[in-house]
């Protein structure tokens, strides 16, 4: 049956409820039972029938609500980025809906979209911090335009992300720049995208420099592995220079090399990315590269609007939001 012929009375039928229960489901209402609200859900996407917003709808020609999709809602960049999304739709009249596809979920853009369609929103902008199977053949709804929040620019949509690759360069040549022979480097986990990106402008910078590249040291984006990372990495004599690929690894290597007897810049200078521990830790040391996620996440929903609104928005391009350095003193300068 064909989405757009399927009515609220096909629903009832097939879940064996009324017409009536069908709309309390489609609104949201408490008034019904959960094993009865699972049946007709079940039939709704079984049938691919959309509830019809109609008198929102028809006020405003548009749902006037954006759908953010996120696989975590608890790392600080995905935090940020959705803040800045629903402040930016919030001045612009607009409502946000928040879906996360966590585990046990198809993670699929196309599971994302027949998802985001049973919802009323005007347009999509998914958070991709991982490589997604189908990443390269998705077509989006031609009713439904979707802005992905992603490393690599994507074909069929609109695509931005921070610098990560230039964050790395930038770190590296800053830290060479102060006289180190070389960066070591703590990466995120290897299903991150934005780690190996970050981890690939490590490795290319120091080879362009001509430098030693040392071996890495694998982080899991959490204070703990950071810690151990910087246990270890006290006992190699050619470390002075850390570059850890976010600031709680960051902040979890000084506290190692501290345990560990080294002293931090005096002995080994540590640097860290995104800035996510200025308003936790007090009387904060840690040099690192701001991430602007904010900013990301703005301009991602004005990307959105201006697709909703008929304007063309380039595709097979990344926007970029470059990276800021930030410095405090956990970076020295060698002497000689």
């Amino acid at each position: 049956m064909e989405r757009s012929s399927v009515s609220m009375q096909d629903v009832a039928r097939a879940a064996g409820v009324s017409p009536q229960t069908v709309s309390r489901v489609a609104n949201g209402s408490n008034a019904v039972r959960p094993e009865t609200r699972q049946r007709v859900e079940a039939a709704m996407e079984r049938l691919g029938y959309r509830p019809n917003y109609a008198a929102r709808a028809l006020k405003h020609g548009q749902f006037r609500n954006i759908g953010v999709v996120l696989f975590h809602m608890t790392t600080f960049g995905n935090a940020r980025i959705l803040n800045g999304i629903v402040e930016a739709a919030e001045d612009d009249g607009y409502a946000t809906t928040l879906v996360t596809i966590g585990h046990g979920h198809v993670r699929t853009l196309q599971a994302i979209a027949e998802r985001m369609k049973q919802l009323p929103v005007d347009g999509v902008i998914v958070v991709l911090e991982e490589r997604i199977a189908d990443f390269d053949d998705f077509e989006p709804p031609k009713e439904l335009p979707f802005v992905l929040v992603n490393e690599s620019a994507a074909n069929h949509c609109p695509t931005i992300d921070a610098d990560q690759y230039g964050c790395s360069t930038a770190i590296v040549d800053y830290l060479l720049s102060k006289g180190h022979k070389t960066v070591y480097h703590i990466t995120g986990p290897s299903a991150s995208q934005a780690a190996r990106s970050r981890a690939r402008g490590w490795h290319e910078a120091l080879e362009q420099f001509g430098v030693p590249i040392p071996p890495t040291y694998v982080g899991d984006w959490g204070a703990d592995s950071g810690y151990q990372a910087g246990l270890a990495l006290a006992h190699e004599a050619d470390c002075t220079a850390i570059y850890a690929a976010n600031d709680q690894m960051a902040y979890g290597a000084i506290l190692g090399l501290k345990a560990a007897g080294k002293r931090v810049p005096e002995d080994v200078s540590v640097i860290g990315v995104d800035d996510s521990l200025s308003e936790i830790v007090p009387r904060l040391n840690l040099t690192t590269m701001r991430m602007k996620f904010e900013e990301i996440g703005r301009e991602a929903y004005s990307m959105v609007r201006r697709i909703c609104d008929g304007e063309r928005v380039p595709v097979g391009v990344k926007t970029v939001i470059p990276t800021e350095l930030i410095e405090r003193s956990s970076v020295r300068e060698l002497n000689g």
